[in-house]
Formats: structure tokens, C-alpha cells, sequence
């Protein structure tokens, strides 16, 4: 009997090993791409005239620093193109390594150049971590061909990077995964897991908006929905459940204080300034601190009542700070004045609306940049990239407006505010409708 076991069971046994170990390795893993034609979101620079794909197609691949968001696959690039030209691959992180590492890292594409001939891919992950010191010690390797360099960071290069080692290197800016590219990864581990995502088009559209353009985090949370679905379709509510938490709610038992500022709140809204000041006097009478009334009053001047009298919130501020100076009983007069300007004041919730309608936008497109012409250009680079090109100084225009467009390329201009015909928002809705109609001009 051979202890040992045959070649036939150890080859079995690996086989089994690596079929386990890929079935319990993350899908993000699992799923990375192989070859540069697998890897998704990246035309522009893996496409039939991409900059990487000309410099492969000439066996010129330079230094480059890799600039982009998290999950969309600066990592995976960076090991393809090392495969593809046949380099050594050493791969490091500047949030763990320091010089010794370093040093280590160009003894050993040292030691491989020697041996082989070839040059070593050294990816570096977190490249802007590094210090100037640390950044200086690539020059040397970089310049005689010890290395090719490629850099990933999430920061700006310009900012975070040396100048003398951008000048050996070229910025590629990677580009956030579009909805396009995120429902091709879904597709892909479908097929990796053989079945549908138990989601509803609904959910699935909005599991895409809350990946954000990163793929790795998309494919993350397939592996949360996998873990915790049943067999049920889920729906958006469903979704949300699985993928966060709400809040918990703090004194569950105080239910007498919740429903005494909800009345008071109400009442001031209803524009009932005798319901108010009853309502305000009962929280005072059962031991509310007047500190808390205070902050609740002022967010009602910002919410309800708004910039249909933007003094609310002045007088907000002014009341909460008479009460802190002077105290009780003194300084419940000054709130009780502000409980009946707030129930008097025109109301609007329009700024109130708007914003809660941007922050739901705002997380869908969370990594839109701005455009273009409206970034500052510190640097060359910024100016080569047309930063700050084509931008008209407002003051400089007839009326003081310009008209240009200050939402991301990749969005359709939206209304957010609409103001209403109450108090001072009449004004605003007309010098509003008046800079509509040369913004309509200007697109003529």
C-alpha cells in the first residue's frame, strides 16, 4: 500500500482542493477578466483606437499612472498587461509597503532582468500614499528600463503625485462603470452562478444605481442578494432591505413626545399660531428642554416655511440664541415669538423638495464629474485634459448670466426648485423664468 497515494489521487486531490477554493473565492474574483477584451467601461482605452491597445499593438507600453474610481478595474489592467507583453508582475500597495519593500521590489525585477533579459510590470496600488521621498526612488529603475511602472490611484495625480515622476509617466483617467457595462456584469454572473437574479426590473435597476459605477461593489452585493434572497422575486423595498438597515428610532416609549412635536410642528404649518403656542406650551409644562424645541423650530423656518421669507430663519437663529443667553423663564418669551412669526410666515417646502429630490439623484450618479469647462486648471496636465476650457465669466455677460451648463456631460439638465407665488419666492420664480429665457436663446 503506498502511503503516500498515487499521482492519479494527488492529482485528484488538487483538482478538488481548486474546485472548492474557486467556489468559495469572491465572485469579483472569480469574474475578473483574463484577457484586456473582458474588461468592460473601458473603450476609450481598450477599444480598436484605445491608447493602451495602440501602445500593445506597438510593443511600447510605458509607464502609466492608472486614475479611477474604486471597482473599475485598475488591478485587472495592470496584471493583463503584464501577461500580454510577457513581463514580470510584481504588485505591491503603498498603505502597507514602505522603502524596505521597495527596495525589495527592484532588487528582485533586478535580479529577473539579469536572469532574463525582461523588464518587470511593478503595479503599484495606492500610488498617491507614497511619500516624495518614496516616489523619487522609482526614477532611477524607471529610467533605465528596470521597470515599467503602472501607478493606480483614486486621487488626483496632479495633486497627490511628484511632477518629475508624472513627467516619466502617463496619466490614463479610467472611466466609472455606466449602467451599460454594469448590466453586462450582471449578466456575466448569472452565468457564473447558472441562474437569474431573483430580482424585479425595478430592483435590478436600482441595484445598478447603487453600484455607482463600481463593478466590484455591484458584484458584492450580488453575493449579499445570493446569501439572503429566497426564492421570491424581490422588489426595490426588498432590495433595500437586504443591502441596508434603517436607523433605529432612540426612547421608543416616549411616545407622548413625538406626538406633542408632531402636533406642534402641524400647527404651524396649518398657520395656526394659537394651536402652535398651546402645543409649544405643553411641551414646556411637561419638562422639554426648551434647547430642543429651539432646534426643531429652526429646522421648520429651513423646511416649511423656507425662501418664501428667508428671515424664518434668521429669527430662528436669534430666538435659540436669546434662549441661551438668557435662559428660562426669560428666554421661552423669544421662542414663543418665533412659534408665532413661524405660523404667520408664507409657506414653501420648495427648497425642502428640491433637495430631497438631488440627494436621490445625487446618489445615482454619485461620480459624474463635473464638466469640463467649469474645473479649475492648476496644472498642465488639468489644461491638457481642457479643464477650464470654453468657461464665460457671468460678470463679464450683458445680463450678468451666462447661461452655460453646469450639470455632469452624461446628465440632461433637470428642475430641481420650483418656487412658488408666495412672499419673496414670487420674486425668485421671475428673475428664474427671466435667466430660462436666455438659457433658451443660448441653446438656439
Amino acid at each position: 500500500m503506498d502511503l503516500f497515494g498515487s499521482d492519479n489521487d494527488f492529482d485528484k486531490k488538487s483538482s478538488s482542493t481548486m474546485t472548492s477554493a474557486k467556489e468559495h473565492a469572491p465572485l469579483a474574483d472569480v469574474l475578473r477578466p483574463k484577457t484586456l477584451k473582458e474588461v468592460i467601461g473601458q473603450d476609450h482605452l481598450l477599444g480598436e483606437d484605445g491608447i493602451l491597445t495602440n501602445m500593445l499593438e506597438h510593443h511600447s507600453l510605458s509607464s502609466l499612472i492608472l486614475w479611477g474610481n474604486p471597482g473599475t478595474g485598475k488591478t485587472t489592467i495592470a496584471r493583463i498587461l503584464a501577461q500580454e507583453i510577457n513581463l514580470h508582475f510584481i504588485q505591491i500597495s503603498a498603505i502597507f509597503s514602505g522603502v524596505s519593500d521597495l527596495k525589495k521590489a527592484f532588487d528582485e525585477a533586478t535580479r529577473f532582468r539579469n536572469h532574463s533579459g525582461k523588464s518587470t510590470l511593478l503595479f503599484v496600488d495606492e500610488i498617491h500614499r507614497f511619500n516624495r521621498a518614496q516616489q523619487d526612488g522609482f526614477l532611477p529603475v524607471v529610467e533605465d528600463g528596470t521597470i515599467i511602472l503602472i501607478g493606480a490611484t483614486t486621487e488626483n495625480p496632479s495633486f497627490t503625485l511628484n511632477s518629475a515622476l508624472l513627467s516619466r509617466c502617463q496619466v490614463v483617467v479610467l472611466r466609472r462603470l455606466d449602467e451599460t457595462a454594469l448590466e453586462l456584469l450582471l449578466t456575466r454572473a448569472e452565468q457564473q452562478l447558472n441562474r437569474q437574479l431573483p430580482l424585479s426590473n425595478s430592483a435590478r435597476t436600482d441595484l445598478i444605481s447603487m453600484a455607482d459605477g463600481d463593478g466590484r461593489y455591484l458584484l458584492n452585493m450580488v453575493e449579499q442578494i445570493i446569501l439572503h434572497a429566497k426564492n421570491a422575486i424581490l422588489d426595490s423595498k426588498d432590495l433595500t432591505r437586504i443591502l441596508s438597515r434603517r436607523a433605529s428610532l432612540y426612547d421608543r416609549n416616549r411616545d407622548g413626545h413625538y406626538n406633542l412635536i408632531s402636533a406642534l410642528h402641524k400647527s404651524l404649518r396649518g398657520s395656526d399660531p394659537d394651536a402652535a403656542l398651546y402645543w409649544f406650551a405643553r411641551m414646556l409644562e411637561g419638562g422639554e428642554d426648551p434647547r430642543y424645541i429651539a432646534r426643531r423650530l429652526t429646522r421648520f423656518a429651513a423646511e416649511d416655511v423656507g425662501l418664501a421669507s428667508p428671515n424664518a430663519l434668521t429669527l430662528a437663529i436669534a430666538a435659540w440664541e436669546t434662549y441661551e443667553r438668557l435662559g428660562s423663564p426669560e428666554g421661552e418669551v423669544a421662542l414663543a415669538e418665533l412659534v408665532v412669526y413661524l405660523a404667520t410666515a408664507p409657506k414653501s417646502n420648495s427648497v425642502y423638495k428640491a433637495y430631497n429630490e438631488v440627494r436621490a439623484v445625487a446618489k445615482k450618479t454619485g461620480s459624474f464629474m463635473p464638466p469640463a469647462h467649469i474645473l479649475n486648471a492648476p496644472t498642465t496636465m488639468m489644461k491638457d485634459l481642457g479643464y477650464g476650457k470654453g468657461y464665460e465669466y457671468d460678470h463679464n455677460t450683458e445680463e450678468g448670466f451666462s447661461g452655460q451648463n453646469y450639470f455632469p456631460d452624461e446628465m440632461q439638465r433637470q428642475q430641481f426648485y420650483t418656487p412658488t407665488n408666495r412672499g419673496v419666492e414670487e420674486t425668485i420664480a421671475q428673475r428664474l423664468s427671466h435667466w430660462n429665457q436666455i438659457r433658451k436663446k443660448r441653446s438656439v
